[in-house]
């Protein structure tokens, strides 16, 4: 490795010292670090290399939690690896924790380590006839409606086969990366995170046989908005999103892009649920 690339979560004091660490153990050692804007302001120092998302790096360390990975996953759909730091709480995503920072980076400096791809999802947006927005998603896609709406209406198709027109509170369209987001919140299932599907997930149904449906990521799944006069929202990843108005249509496919994580730490995927959902404790 030649040049290691730094994100950190800029609301954190810790994570944006932590970074400063980092790169500072990292050009100790010969390395060339570019740092993203809210380190670099932090540490003011101008003369660093910043980082945008995209730029050519052979490893982006990103420190923080869930929320922090998200955000530079779906941005950077690369061949990058992603090294992911808990700083947070729950951290299904993140790899290590703070205290296994700098035996990992060890590790991961001689090659000792793998990687794991992660589905991602193409979302389009379609409104009258306009040109479709579009977004890319790590966990999930969310059609809900607002605190003070009252439930609304959605048809749900796959490959433009209906599968059920739902009364709910929205519906979540996840990746199995995000099975552990807001689907396990919402009654759904947990998928281990290499299977090759998505699951549609009702939020508070009005009929409770309306259960989750988990279908190939080769499928072409679509939710219409058959609501008026009611506020509904489109979320992606549940950082960013926009208003959905009456005949709307969200669109989701499997992208060509895909996430790279990176693994060293030998816990399985299993280790993880037993460990953050206390499994048997």
């Amino acid at each position: 490795m030649r040049k290691v690339c730094v994100v950190a979560k800029a609301s954190s004091p810790e994570a944006i010292a932590t970074a400063q660490e980092l790169a500072d153990w990292l050009r100790r050692r010969g390395l060339e670090v570019a740092l993203d804007e809210s380190i670099r302001r932090a540490a003011q120092d101008a003369s660093a290399p910043l980082y945008h998302l995209g730029d050519p790096c052979d490893l982006v360390v990103v420190l923080g939690g869930d929320g922090t990975l998200l955000s530079v996953a779906r941005n950077l759909a690369g061949d990058t690896p992603i090294l992911g730091v808990n700083l947070g709480t729950l951290g299904f995503l993140t790899e290590i924790n703070r205290a296994e920072l700098y035996p990992s980076m060890v590790q991961v400096l001689q090659g000792h380590f793998e990687t794991e791809e992660r589905s991602l999802l193409d979302i389009e947006l379609r409104r009258n006839g306009e040109p479709p927005l579009r977004y890319r998603v790590l966990n999930d896609a969310v059609v809900a409606k607002s605190a003070l709406s009252r439930i609304i209406e959605i048809s749900v198709r796959v490959d433009d086969h209906l599968v059920a027109r739902y009364r709910s509170d929205g519906v979540i369209i996840s990746t199995p990366t995000g099975s552990t987001a807001y689907n396990l919140s919402a009654q759904g299932p947990i998928l281990f995170p290499r299977l090759t599907v998505m699951v549609l997930t009702p939020i508070c149904p009005h009929t409770l046989s309306l259960r989750p449906l988990v279908v190939p990521d080769s499928s072409r799944v679509e939710v219409t908005l058959e609501t008026q006069r009611e506020e509904v929202y489109l979320t992606l990843d549940g950082q960013e999103g926009t208003t959905l108005g009456f005949g709307d249509s969200v669109r989701a496919t499997r992208s060509a892009k895909t996430a790279r994580l990176v693994r060293i730490s030998g816990r399985t995927f299993y280790d993880g649920l037993r460990g953050k959902l206390h499994w048997g404790e």
